[in-house]
């Protein structure tokens, strides 16, 4: 695997401003800074994957947070739901540390990588089909730089729906194909990919108890033993 190659990739994707409608946003959210973070120097730009490239689980998120990744300019960096996510990862032995509340905060993972299907956070983290589209181009690249990678597990109905439509638009599935999204729900992409679904590690679906970290550590581990 070329280091350049991800070098050239992550460094495109940095400097992408083809969605008008996201890149206002996310640089509004950069300027106009919620209270608690008042004194940090927001990110404000497209959000790249992180974790082992060599990786065979590639955990998928809709977009960054726009206090979380669009914040610390890591993706799953320094929200609840990262919060929530990352301590299932450390029961699992998927990354080495409990918390991911910054970049060079230590965190390293463990056969897995994460990345978010859209790079930018889109307003009420409703991003149109044709901002998905735009981002799929990266996406591609990336899961073709990850050479190793298995299983895609994506977190939440939207990120689900959005891997489902990649997997069609490159034509890795049949178009008409339906697909149902639950907490668990596992499909065969092809003879190298496996889709797996998971509730969205949100505040709202934890305090709800529809997603506890009995659930979503059962899951990682099952997943754990498909990749070993």
């Amino acid at each position: 695997m070329s280091l350049n190659n991800w070098k050239n990739l992550n460094q495109e994707i940095i400097g992408c401003r083809k969605c008008k409608r996201l890149v206002n946003f996310r640089e509004k959210i950069a300027r106009n800074k919620t209270k608690r973070f008042k004194k940090w120097n927001y990110w404000g730009k497209p959000v790249i994957g992180y974790g082992n490239k060599n990786g065979k689980l590639i955990i998928l998120g809709l977009a960054p947070a726009a206090h979380g990744g669009n914040r610390t300019g890591r993706v799953f960096t320094g929200d609840k739901s990262a919060d929530f996510l990352v301590s299932c990862l450390h029961k699992v032995k998927f990354v080495n540390q409990t918390t991911s509340e910054r970049k060079n905060d230590g965190l390293k993972m463990y056969n897995s990588y994460m990345t978010p299907v859209l790079k930018c956070v889109p307003p009420e983290d409703k991003p149109t089909t044709k901002e998905l589209t735009n981002c799929f181009h990266f996406f591609k690249e990336e899961t073709k730089l990850l050479k190793k990678s298995k299983i895609f597990l994506a977190l939440g109905k939207i990120a689900f729906d959005a891997c489902v439509k990649f997997f069609k638009d490159s034509n890795y599935i049949d178009y008409n194909y339906k697909f149902k999204f639950s907490h668990g729900v596992t499909y065969k992409i092809n003879n190298k990919f496996t889709l797996v679904g998971s509730y969205h590690p949100s505040p709202r679906n934890v305090n709800t108890g529809r997603l506890n970290s009995k659930k979503m550590i059962y899951l990682l581990n099952k997943i754990k033993k498909k990749i070993k």
